[in-house]
């Protein structure tokens, strides 16, 4: 999928690249006040708004941003006069619905990967994004990081890597002690693997937390304290470890490799190792063929003393491994030396920085939308492959399955 640089010569409210932007957070959990929050507020100031449905959390963001407007709707931060952008930082199945009324509204969107919830979901935002020539930049950090880009065009893009046949990736979330014990009545005290503990005391939903507002775009369902401290276990608000972990890595290959619809789609696996009431497998073995005549694979394990998360790309010439602490290439000659290339930056602040600059420049970001659609739309393919239990075949071109 091409995508085009963006100009906007009517947008007034763009500041220059050495000024602040007025941004609001939506989502101020683990990911967007713990992380994301600290690396806006270090690169552009103070958060102006923040949003998140249980107000406690937003009040623990507000915290670290004196001043901030507090709203439990993004409706109305949306309203909130001087906005510029929004960091979206929510749990998946409001993804869309959020980024789509915040572009239309004229902001530019930082959004958490994975860009989408569902498939059909990606060309409603990149509609949203173009028709109103807004940024959006999707957090798949990899596409900003130094190493990643230097391993890319050093290895890759100059051949000495030869024909890519395999991209091999994987991310192993630990042994059965962090996965297999049973857990207690609403999960309680839930396995750490893929997701986080349920603080004690939230058998009964606290009387600050909308939790309508939480389920709106799904079926409702009584307080649930795992399927709101641990979304990405369960099927109705995440697509689980391939809207988590593998977007990331299907994304990544898809920079340096510049094909980015498979054909043809083949997942196994199931949940054969966690206790704690998830709906999403936790073993994964998967295969995508891409019609450039390359294959990507993953696979997660609930396996002790596994690697925890890499990519390795298999040439005619040599292969390299990467992940998020360096860069390795190996020529195919046995007692050649590997050739490394060491990260020296925070993901992170690299990425952010991109959009930032973006936003100043009106240039198209690292992970524009339609890319971020497209590496969320591999995982989609491949949940798509485990439901159905069977091969998908699929026209990247059309984006339909056959």
């Amino acid at each position: 999928m091409t995508t085009a640089v963006l100009t906007t010569a009517s947008y007034s409210r763009v500041k220059g690249a050495n000024d602040r932007m007025s941004i609001g957070l939506i989502g101020c959990g683990k990911r967007g006040h713990g992380e994301l929050q600290p690396v806006f507020q270090k690169l552009n100031g103070p958060l102006t708004a923040v949003c998140d449905v249980w107000r406690t959390r937003a009040e623990q963001a507000v915290a670290n941003a004196p001043g901030a407007k507090i709203f439990q709707d993004h409706r109305r931060v949306l309203e909130f006069p001087g906005l510029d952008a929004v960091v979206i930082a929510t749990p998946d199945h409001w993804h869309a619905a959020i980024a789509i009324d915040a572009l239309t509204a004229g902001k530019d969107v930082y959004v958490e990967k994975p860009l989408t919830f569902k498939r059909e979901e990606g060309p409603r935002i990149i509609e949203a994004a173009r028709v109103h020539q807004r940024i959006c930049q999707v957090g798949t950090q990899q596409r900003s990081a130094t190493h990643y880009i230097e391993a890319r065009d050093q290895f890759v893009r100059s051949g000495k890597i030869g024909k890519v046949l395999v991209a091999r990736t994987w991310w192993s979330d630990g042994g059965a002690d962090r996965l297999g014990r049973e857990a207690p009545a609403h999960g309680a005290d839930a396995p750490a693997g893929g997701g986080h503990r349920v603080p004690p005391g939230m058998e009964h939903q606290p009387a600050d937390l909308d939790w309508n507002r939480y389920v709106a775009p799904v079926r409702w369902r009584e307080w649930n304290p795992p399927q709101y401290f641990n979304f990405r276990n369960y099927r109705d608000f995440s697509g689980g470890i391939l809207t988590d972990k593998f977007v990331h890595w299907v994304d990544a290959v898809h920079m340096f490799l510049e094909e980015d619809g498979p054909s043809m789609i083949d997942m196994a696996g199931g949940l054969w190792v966690a206790k704690d009431g998830r709906n999403v497998p936790d073993v994964i073995d998967l295969h995508l063929q891409y019609p450039g005549n390359w294959i990507c694979t993953f696979s997660n394990l609930a396996a002790a003393n596994e690697s925890r998360a890499a990519i390795e790309l298999r040439g005619t010439r040599g292969h390299l491994r990467i992940d998020r602490t360096k860069a390795e290439f190996f020529a195919a000659e046995k007692s050649a030396a590997p050739e490394v290339i060491e990260c020296r930056a925070s993901l992170e602040e690299e990425h952010v920085k991109n959009f930032l600059d973006s936003c100043a420049s009106r240039k198209m970001p690292n992970c524009d939308v339609a890319l971020g659609h497209r590496s969320a739309q591999a995982a989609h393919l491949c949940n798509l492959s485990y439901a159905e239990q069977r091969r998908i075949h699929f026209d990247p071109d059309r984006e339909i399955v056959l």
